[in-house]
């Protein structure tokens, strides 16, 4: 049975985020720019994957429960509450995303303990709330795929899918808040918008290092950069041995691989255009 969390309604700025990724100075400042912001814990929204490359699991999970952060369950949540030993991504077996999820997974798998684990499995699937008038949902990657990889680019048919799922298990909803690819947009559709608040654990793959959060205002929505001390959460990766590659994405703003891309998003293409 899906576990849905409705909200109710929210007044006030809503900071939208996904994607801590294990990375604890980046949770520290997301926390710190809330603050600034004046945008309570109450009006914190994340999309899941608090756990993934970067090496701090267990204390990002602790600081994220401590923040009492409405969040719902990433595949990096549903696979550690399940004992999995893989992160179930979805990548193509043998791909190079592939290939490097063994080894940060396996360290989380190694580092989050049982007690955060029964939290994880506690996690709703998917979040409703009220804002200025919408109501909107809240889910991962796709509704009945919680891995599912959508794009800025993805066919009109996919987002259409989605809101047929979730409009089928929660009701109407006029805008769709999701996660997981990494990548921050917002895509206007026929039904309404659908909204990518991108990830805070690892820069979108532009070449800039700071990461990305969205701010919910009414019906303003902005995209927002995120400061923070790269050079700990590279210093706190070596010293746990994840040196595959996205320990260098830190510090060059770019992925070590993007063969989870499609081809109009991969760095060659901006280089070519």
């Amino acid at each position: 049975m899906v576990k849905h969390q409705d909200m109710g309604n929210l007044d006030g700025p809503v900071l939208l985020f996904g994607g801590p990724y294990s990375n604890l100075q980046a949770m520290d400042g997301l926390l710190t720019q809330a603050s600034k912001l004046g945008i309570d814990r109450s009006r914190m929204i994340c999309t899941g994957d608090v756990v993934a490359y970067c090496g701090n699991p267990s204390a990002t999970t602790e600081r994220m429960r401590d923040a009492k952060i409405a969040m719902i369950a990433g595949n990096c949540e549903k696979q550690l509450a399940a004992g999995a030993m893989n992160c179930g991504c979805g990548f193509e077996q043998g791909t190079a995303c592939d290939i490097l999820s063994a080894g940060w997974f396996g360290y989380a798998h190694r580092h989050v303990s049982d007690n955060q684990r029964e939290w994880m499995a506690a996690l709703p699937d998917i979040l409703s709330f009220r804002h200025a008038g919408s109501r909107y949902a809240v889910v991962h990657g796709g509704f009945n795929d919680i891995a599912r990889f959508i794009w800025p680019t993805s066919k009109e048919q996919v987002f259409d899918e989605e809101w047929q799922a979730i409009e089928a298990a929660i009701g109407p909803v006029d805008g769709i808040v999701a996660g997981h690819s990494g990548l921050p947009f917002v895509r206007e559709t026929s039904r309404g918008r659908w909204i990518n608040a991108g990830v805070i654990g690892m820069p979108p793959h532009d070449g800039c290092v700071e990461t990305r959060y969205m701010v919910l205002d009414g019906r303003e929505l902005t995209l927002h950069r995120l400061s923070y001390d790269v050079k700990s959460t590279v210093s706190a990766m070596t010293e746990a041995g994840l040196t595959q590659g996205y320990h260098h994405a830190l510090e060059t703003g770019y992925w070590p691989s993007e063969d989870v891309l499609p081809c109009d998003l991969r760095r060659a293409v901006f280089a070519s255009g």
